[in-house]
């Protein structure tokens, strides 16, 4: 699977959490967000491969993947992690699904992660 294809799969897969939409801060971008809070920073089809995520519990984890970083702008201080795999390091589409959970858990309110809870068996 490319790159285009697993972010295709995450955002589909991100706008069916509750309350999560769409937003796109800059061009290069299409992340998704819950309550206008980015809970993941995706690359747009035709960019290079690129997610941040807050990783309040997995970020140590992650961090020593060879392809992840602090993301940049200060977030990393609070425990968002920046993932740009080459095409030979890609993370399995449960990988990035487990990231994305956890940071949209980090960023959204606690009645929509226990809407959330309540769908899954």
């Amino acid at each position: 699977m490319t790159g285009d294809e697993l972010l295709a799969q995450i955002r589909a897969w991100g706008l069916t959490f509750p309350g999560a939409h769409s937003k796109s801060p800059w061009p290069g971008h299409d992340d998704l967000a819950v309550k206008d809070k980015t809970f993941a920073y995706l690359a747009a089809a035709g960019e290079p491969f690129s997610v941040s995520v807050k990783l309040p519990y997995t970020h140590p984890v992650a961090l020593d993947l060879p392809y992840a970083r602090p993301t940049r702008y200060g977030l990393g201080k609070s425990g968002w992690v920046t993932f740009t795999p080459s095409a030979e390091e890609m993370p399995s589409l449960d990988q990035l699904k487990d990231w994305v959970d956890e940071s949209y858990r980090a960023q959204a309110p606690k009645r929509l992660v226990k809407e959330l809870d309540a769908r899954q068996p």
